[in-house]
């Protein structure tokens, strides 16, 4: 039985939506703290447990008779490193027998600007310290994080970002919830880790260009100092724990640590993952 935890987030519903197609539902399990959010997936017969990344016997609760686990990671609580630990602890206490992890593609952990990173890293060597069987899944940045970057006007306003040059491998997260759930329903438990990516990195340029393609209005990517994209930031009233996340993602990607391209998703899906202006054309509805 498969447990998938987040399953009312984006991923674990991409996830959740391939193992339902593949797997009968009584081999499935979704984590939730609100049940309410799940009524779709109990009326698919997937099975609801509740617990709560912060409340470990909740989870020794809803990880009993159940196979294999898939961490999906949480947000940016100060505690999230802890609240990881706790799945770990109580995958190994309940018994199960295989645990997967969503981590984060990037290209040297040890150099990172945006310090929430680290965290996944950290997450890892707890996995592999625990005596348990594992997967590791290292995730590029979604793709449909876009819009989050270019802002809502982007058609207008144009791209204006502290990245500089630099290029990310983007790949749709419904796909990289695919090749997970085809990797979860494989019955082995290889210690692997897996570097979920598109097929070719970009940079913003790319984006400003398959916008122009896909709009027919002229857009362009500007490269902007830090200095003045705080001050944008400020000045739209973000917290400045926001704005220092905010930069750390852009400075990481200027820095090259978003370009990492492997094959392993084009494996894991039989097929190519969709490129950017494919994506694009989807996420910002052109």
């Amino acid at each position: 039985m498969i447990l998938v935890t987040g399953a009312t987030g984006h991923l674990g519903r991409a996830v959740l939506q391939t193992l339902a197609s593949k797997t009968a539902p009584d081999n499935l399990a979704a984590l939730v703290r609100d049940p309410d959010k799940a009524a779709d997936l109990q009326a698919q017969g997937i099975s609801i447990r509740v617990g709560d990344y912060r409340d470990l016997a909740s989870l020794q609760r809803a990880m009993q008779g159940i196979t294999k686990v898939l961490l999906i990671s949480g947000g940016g609580d100060d505690d999230a490193l802890q609240q990881h630990y706790n799945v770990v602890d109580a995958a190994r206490q309940a018994g199960v027998q295989c645990l997967a992890y969503t981590s984060r593609a990037l290209k040297d952990p040890d150099s990172l600007t945006n310090q929430l990173m680290v965290r996944h890293f950290q997450t890892e060597d707890y996995i592999k310290a625990s005596g348990l069987a594992y997967v590791l899944f290292r995730n590029i940045l979604y793709m449909e994080a876009l819009p989050q970057f270019t802002g809502p006007h982007v058609l207008t306003t144009g791209i204006g970002l502290p990245a500089g040059e630099g290029k990310v491998a983007y790949a749709l997260r419904s796909e990289m919830g695919e090749a997970i759930a085809h990797t979860l329903l494989d019955s082995s438990c290889n210690t692997k880790t897996y570097y979920l990516t598109g097929s070719e990195a970009y940079s913003f340029h790319d984006v400003a260009a398959a916008l122009t393609t896909l709009s027919g209005k002229p857009v362009a990517y500007t490269p902007l100092e830090t200095a003045e994209f705080e001050q944008r930031l400020h000045a739209r009233g973000l917290p400045a724990i926001v704005i220092q996340r905010i930069v750390g993602f852009m400075t990481d990607i200027k820095n090259g640590q978003e370009e990492i391209v492997r094959s392993d998703l084009e494996q894991l899906l039989g097929r190519k993952p969709s490129t950017l202006i494919e994506g694009v054309k989807t996420i910002f509805n052109l």
